[in-house]
């Protein structure tokens, strides 16, 4: 039997208080709508069908294109979070935070993980049947909160992780393409006055009938060689870029001495790293304090580093804390992390409040980032000016120079 396609609706109404309200919910018709709003306490007056913005986007539930991202998995989570601390049942919870996404890809995931619900499977598992959207280990948290009878408390845990790990895959995004935008601005800048303004020069310093200074000879001979080869140019950093990117995807080894130099690099290095140690310390204390055994949890967390040299080497601390060695000895051992977290993971050891020490690591370093990305982009501001001032007033004197050489000469 094929399944009745949802459609999304835009209603008004008037709440309990007599306050008017609007609003969107999914339904196979008005008035289903109709009496799942005043089910709600809210009498409806008007209920029309969302019409469809360009292409199609953002009319009917279930059926849209949308790429699904990691903030619309945060959010689901946030949002289903809330409603289990507010005592509303899972399936309930499901079905309201459903009609509230606003991603129909999103909607669609939702829905299908409600349908496998109500047919009497644990949650977990179905959020396993979509590994895309939901990896590995928010599929475990989620069964081990499942499994102790805290699926309230886990869902709030695994929301507040993935809060965390987003905001900080964000600020380091922004620290990596900040630069790279700039640069590419600053490139294509110089190439239209070197293809299209430093030509206008040429031709009027062919009737100068002198030779021209070699500042301007050099800007000249490069405008050219640029008109002549500028797709072989643009073809030679297309293909070099995909050519990388497939190289870092489908080599290990590729991929691992990109890591490696992406820590060497000044500034963004300290960033990465940063966040890598962050990031341990997030994975980690949400895993341990979920009741996942901490060998279990380093597996965990070496997936989920971002870095082949911070995987390895936690896979290392994993192999030395199975065969009975302390957690600080191990993270020592590696040397690449900093002092301070081999020094908080031997007080949390002693203590017994492991968890807690690895949460405020966690907290530190993200700080740390935030700071770095702050201070980077701050600095990368004057600089970028100053180049592209460098730039433009080198290739304008460049071409004024045969005027000046000219008005000295008369």
């Amino acid at each position: 039997m094929a399944k009745t396609k949802t459609i999304t609706f835009q209603w008004e109404g008037v709440n309990k208080r007599g306050q008017k309200i609007d609003g969107e919910m999914l339904g196979e018709n008005s008035a289903i709508v109709k009496a799942q709003l005043r089910k709600q306490g809210i009498l409806p007056k008007k209920i029309r069908r969302k019409s469809e913005g360009l292409f199609g986007i953002g009319g009917g539930g279930g059926g849209g294109s949308k790429k699904i991202k990691n903030v619309d998995i945060t959010i689901f989570l946030r949002q289903l979070a809330t409603m289990a601390k507010s005592g509303v049942p899972l399936m309930q919870g499901l079905e309201i935070v459903a009609d509230g996404l606003e991603n129909p890809a999103m909607q669609k995931v939702v829905l299908s993980v409600k349908d496998d619900v109500s047919a009497g499977n644990d949650f977990a598992s179905c959020l396993k049947k979509h590994p895309k959207q939901f990896d590995d280990l928010t599929c475990a948290l989620i069964e081990s909160g499942e499994q102790s009878g805290a699926l309230e408390q886990m869902l709030d845990r695994v929301a507040v992780y993935k809060e965390k790990s987003e905001a900080l895959k964000q600020k380091v995004s922004k620290a990596l393409k900040y630069p790279m935008v700039t640069l590419i601005i600053a490139a294509v800048v110089t190439v239209i006055l070197l293809v299209k303004v430093v030509p206008t020069f040429q031709g009027m310093f062919s009737s100068f009938g002198s030779e021209l200074p070699a500042a301007t000879q050099f800007v000249v001979m490069l405008s050219e060689w640029l008109q002549e080869n500028y797709l072989v140019l643009f073809g030679s950093i297309i293909a070099l870029f995909f050519g990388l990117k497939e190289a870092i995807k489908r080599s290990p080894k590729v991929a691992e001495e990109k890591d490696k130099l992406v820590l060497k690099l000044p500034i963004v290095g300290e960033i990465m790293k940063k966040s890598a140690v962050a990031r341990f310390g997030r994975v980690l204390s949400t895993t341990f304090a979920a009741g996942v055994p901490l060998v279990d949890a380093l597996e965990s967390v070496a997936e989920a580093s971002g870095n082949v040299v911070y995987r390895d080497a936690i896979l290392k601390i994993q192999d030395e804390v199975s065969s009975g060695t302390q957690m600080n000895a191990a993270i020592r051992a590696t040397g690449v992390f900093p002092n301070m977290v081999v020094q908080m993971v031997a007080i949390g050891e002693e203590s017994g409040a492991l968890d807690a020490m690895l949460e405020k690591v966690a907290s530190y370093y993200e700080d740390e980032v935030d700071n770095l990305v702050d201070g980077l982009t701050s600095m990368i501001e004057p600089l970028v000016m100053a180049f592209l001032g460098v730039v433009v007033g080198g290739l304008l004197i460049a071409m004024y120079l045969p005027i000046f050489t000219m008005g000295d000469a008369m």
